[in-house]
């Protein structure tokens, strides 16, 4: 007997997965070498041959002073940096130089944060199918993602999407794209990457662009990865650490120009307006109005916030504008503190978002700067836990 041809809806339906994507597993890393903010501004003047600014310098002592971060990581250190005067100067043609080291090295970073989370994980390589791979830096052809399959030694049929240049929101980004694709290709386990060095952004001093300075102040260097999937086989010993429930952005209105990046021949030039705090607080109410009216919450201190560390300004209106309890942005201020801003990698870097939420029965929140992208998320031990990603563009 011929069995009649599948539909295309049954065909669909063998395609997608029965449950929403979960996180199954989470690995971070940093460069080896860290730096003290209290002692930044003396070795960054020195370095950059600019110790005769002394005005600016008191300026730059200020803003790390107010950054609150404690210690950053850095690829960068002082031995390369006398041996490239070019890096060290506010606008020197300096992009080959800096690809060189990108090119080679965000991968490698990449790498640590992977195998972290793969050992975590405790499955073969052999079952990842998709690899989503975003930096800030180090565009080539082939890509960073291209070179992680054959660091990490993964199968060469992974599928694989790569993202440069997307900034701070692209942490939710990848989140999103990976819950897209778990949740329709039945059995996809999703290697998530988001490696950044400031090799591209590093310069010197210029006391005409001070909010080249204020970056200056406060980024640093990190990866962080995570295994996505839906349907975790327990049987084999997959943890779903959480549950994503939902996803979405929007972009700020009257938020075109606040933050831009320019990739040129001195490399990747950074703009801020002293605007960014306040559209933020200015819009965010509105925005968590339309992610979470749908379930019921208004309470936003009932929320576990889980914030990318956009800088102390960002978190302080953010707290005003909501009238948030102190304790609501403790694991991001903690983060800004022990790593300064590592652009996408910040929020996936959060392992508190894990620690500190094991025993939270109710809902986190996440905000960050960039597009709004809302995930509600469940954990394995408790109620739902609901997840906004704010900021602007």
């Amino acid at each position: 007997m011929v069995m009649g041809a599948l539909s295309l809806d049954e065909i669909r339906k063998a395609q997608r997965a029965d449950g929403p994507a979960s996180i199954l597993a989470i690995g971070t890393a940093n460069p080896p070498n860290q730096v003290t903010q209290a002692e930044y501004p003396d070795y960054y003047f020195r370095i950059t041959n600019s110790e005769h600014m002394t005005d600016l310098k008191e300026k730059f002592k200020r803003m790390c002073d107010k950054s609150v971060i404690r210690k950053r990581y850095m690829h960068l250190t002082e031995e390369f940096l006398k041996d490239t005067p070019n890096i060290c100067a506010f606008m020197a043609p300096s992009l080959d130089v800096r690809q060189d080291i990108l090119v080679a090295e965000v991968p490698k970073l990449g790498k640590e944060a992977a195998v972290k989370a793969i050992k975590e994980w405790g499955q073969p390589k052999s079952k990842i199918t998709h690899l989503v791979f975003c930096t800030t830096s180090g565009v080539a052809m082939p890509g960073a993602d291209y070179q992680l399959i054959k660091l990490l030694g993964l199968c060469p049929s992974v599928k694989r999407v790569m993202m440069y240049h997307q900034g701070c929101y692209a942490g939710g980004t990848v989140l999103r794209l990976a819950k897209d694709i778990a949740e329709n290709n039945r059995g996809a386990r999703v290697l998530i990457i988001c490696a950044e060095i400031t090799v591209v952004t590093f310069r010197g001093p210029s006391e005409t662009q001070l909010d080249s300075l204020v970056g200056q102040s406060f980024f640093g260097d990190g990866t962080a990865a995570l295994i996505v999937g839906s349907d975790p086989d327990t049987s084999v010993g997959e943890k779903p650490i959480f549950e994503m429930v939902s996803a979405a952005q929007t972009i700020l209105p009257d938020s075109q120009g606040a933050i831009e990046g320019h990739l040129k021949e001195v490399a990747l030039t950074f703009h801020l307006l002293k605007t960014v705090p306040g559209l933020i607080s200015k819009n965010i109410e509105k925005c968590l109005e339309e992610a979470f009216k749908p379930l019921g919450i208004s309470d936003w201190n009932s929320l576990f916030w889980i914030a990318h560390p956009g800088g102390p300004s960002i978190l302080d209106h953010v707290e005003i504008k909501l009238g948030l309890k102190a304790e609501k942005m403790k694991a991001t201020r903690h983060v800004l503190s022990e790593y300064g801003n590592m652009s996408s990698a910040c929020i996936i870097h959060l392992n508190s978002l894990r620690e500190r939420s094991q025993d939270w029965n109710k809902h986190i929140l996440n905000l960050d700067m960039g597009y709004y992208v809302n995930l509600a998320m469940k954990s394995n031990g408790g109620g739902p836990m609901n997840v906004c990603r704010v900021g602007k563009r």
